[in-house]
Parts: C-alpha cells; structure tokens; sequence
C-alpha cells in the first residue's frame, strides 16, 4: 500500500483514482501522517424486500373480540 503527501495526491488525484479503481489502496498523509486511506468503493447494501410475506385476513376479523373491546369502551377495563 502505497503512502502519498497531500500535495502529491491533489497534483495527481486521477492517477491515483485509476489505481484504486483497479483494486490498489493507498494512504493520504500529512507531513508523513497517515490521514485516509484511499480504497475502491463497494456497495454492501443488498436489495431490499418489501413485506414480510403472505398473510391470510380471517372472515370474522371485524367482528373479532367485539364484546372485549365494547367492554373496554364502556369502562369495564381489562
């Protein structure tokens, strides 16, 4: 892995890049300390899925725990 001075990298940022488009990493430094290193990028995100798969809806679900939740409006509690 190759060490470059800022100065160096910003008068020769597109050879660089090539290089680490190709694979290479390098370090950027200031006055011989290391600052970034430079690497090829990679996307880690995979595709995202949508849903968390089927569902079936009951026939009787907006009947279901009805004489629960009336209870629960007319201050019966829980």
């Amino acid at each position: 892995m190759q060490t470059v001075n800022i100065h160096e990298a910003k008068t020769h940022l597109s050879r660089y890049l090539e290089r680490v488009a190709q694979g290479d990493e390098m370090i950027i430094a200031r006055a011989g300390h290391p600052l970034a290193r430079l690497v090829p990028y990679a996307s880690t995100l995979s595709p995202r899925v949508l849903g968390l798969g089927e569902a079936t809806i009951p026939e009787d679900f907006d009947r279901m725990a009805g004489a629960e939740i009336a209870n629960l409006f007319e201050g019966g509690g829980a």
